[in-house]
């Protein structure tokens, strides 16, 4: 026996259905079972496997073809035919010099031949599902027995494909480059950027690129806090105290985490579909150094009144300035206060220190005309910026997450934060 032709076998009510894939190429060994070609209606997908060991000779059918019972698909010759042809070939390994040494091939699987020539294994349903999704299915590694592609296999790849996609992207952005130096239209200095920058840049890059940023813009009335504050003295001196609204606003911001537990949040694996409720109360606090931004973070405010707090604030604040900061104190936050009421302005777009999931903005604070109880009256009002991840906070909980603030901030501040 030479030659053998594969038709298609008895495949029920299957008539003049189209050939969607064909799964194997010619010179490609197979053996009996090995699917063959793929044939689709408009209720399924059927495989069409050999009937036979051998080596295919020609393919007489394509992608695209309407088949019916009893049409060829390929020339298989056998292998009892093959075997024969190379008994019949002169054997020339004697004249080789006696020094190299002939070692028989290994004898090639199914398996192995679907590797050489790029044929994966799968399911008609998984074939579906891959053509779907616009994926060529021979590319997908599969993770089952002998190579067999499953469903979570092409979703895999989809991922893999799309995380490559960015990164080519991001490749490409970093080969853009300016068609003129900038010392062509006059004079420069070329300067270092300060170590704590360049460290910081990459955890700016990626939180702004990777975070869905929504920024709440408000103002709290604290009239009442800024006179309980500037009329603190000391018991024993009668000194006044020197308490910034920063202490006040870490305390009221500790409550208002507790109220809403979703801002003490970081997101791990998006795609798992986990949140990390941090049960800790962590505030970083954004200070302005000679190197470079730096972000320690305030261990435990909900244990600390406003005194520890304020000294602490300091501590932190010198030693960041001086550079003797412990690395791990820069992480492990709950939420971010940046605060620019020291030097100016009123609102921004403070960007999340990631992982974290929300940070807040603060102005400067200024007397405003305030429309309350039916009249114009002079109050003290400070701007707040809240930046959330809108992945986990949508505008609602945020609008009310600062009105908790504000009412921790206002007249019954006293109250709300002994709470």
């Amino acid at each position: 026996m030479s030659e053998i032709e594969i038709k298609i076998p008895n495949i029920g009510d299957f008539k003049n259905v189209e050939v969607i894939e064909v799964l194997v190429s010619e010179g490609q060994s197979v053996k009996k079972n090995d699917p063959l070609i793929t044939i689709e209606s408009d209720k399924s997908s059927v495989e069409i496997p050999s009937n036979l060991d051998g080596k295919i000779k020609t393919l007489k059918i394509k992608v695209g073809d309407k088949v019916s019972e009893g049409d060829s698909i390929l020339i298989l010759e056998s292998i009892n035919e093959i075997e024969k042809k190379v008994k019949k070939e002169p054997i020339i390994e004697r004249k080789v010099k006696k020094t190299q040494e002939i070692k028989p091939e290994p004898k090639k699987t199914s398996t192995d031949q679907n590797k050489i020539f790029n044929i994966s294994s799968a399911s008609p349903k998984i074939r579906k599902f891959a053509r779907e999704l616009g994926v060529d299915i021979n590319q997908v590694a599969g993770s089952e027995r002998k190579g067999r592609v499953v469903e979570s296999d092409v979703k895999l790849f989809v991922a893999s494909r799309s995380n490559n996609q960015v990164n080519n992207e991001n490749k490409s952005n970093e080969k853009i480059k300016q068609e003129f130096t900038h010392s062509e239209f006059g004079e420069v200095e070329i300067k270092e950027i300060p170590r704590i920058k360049k460290l910081s840049s990459k955890y700016l890059m990626n939180s702004w690129t990777s975070i869905p940023h929504v920024t709440n813009h408000d103002e709290a009335d604290i009239t009442e806090l800024e006179e309980f504050r500037t009329s603190l003295t000391d018991i024993y001196t009668g000194e006044k105290k020197k308490i910034t609204p920063l202490a006040f606003i870490v305390k009221a911001l500790t409550a208002s985490l507790k109220k809403f537990p979703n801002f003490n949040s970081s997101i791990d694996d998006i795609d798992a579909g986990k949140m990390t409720i941090k049960k800790y109360y962590h505030i970083g606090i954004a200070v302005d150094t000679p190197h470079g931004l730096m972000v320690p973070k305030l261990r435990n405010a909900d244990n600390k009144n406003i005194n520890l707090i304020s000294s602490e604030l300091k501590k932190l604040s010198d030693q960041c300035r001086n550079l003797k900061i412990d690395k791990k104190e820069l992480f492990g936050g709950s939420m971010t206060i940046t605060s620019l009421g020291g030097i100016g302005g009123s609102f921004f777009t403070p960007i999340i220190n990631f992982p974290e999931v929300a940070i807040l903005g603060i102005g400067r604070s200024q007397k405003k005309q305030v429309f309350l109880d039916g009249k114009f009256v002079t109050r003290t009002m400070l701007p707040l910026s809240l930046s959330y991840d809108h992945r986990i906070i949508d505008g609602a909980e945020a609008a009310r997450f600062n009105n908790e603030l504000k009412e921790n901030l206002g007249k019954n501040f006293a109250y709300k934060l002994a709470m």
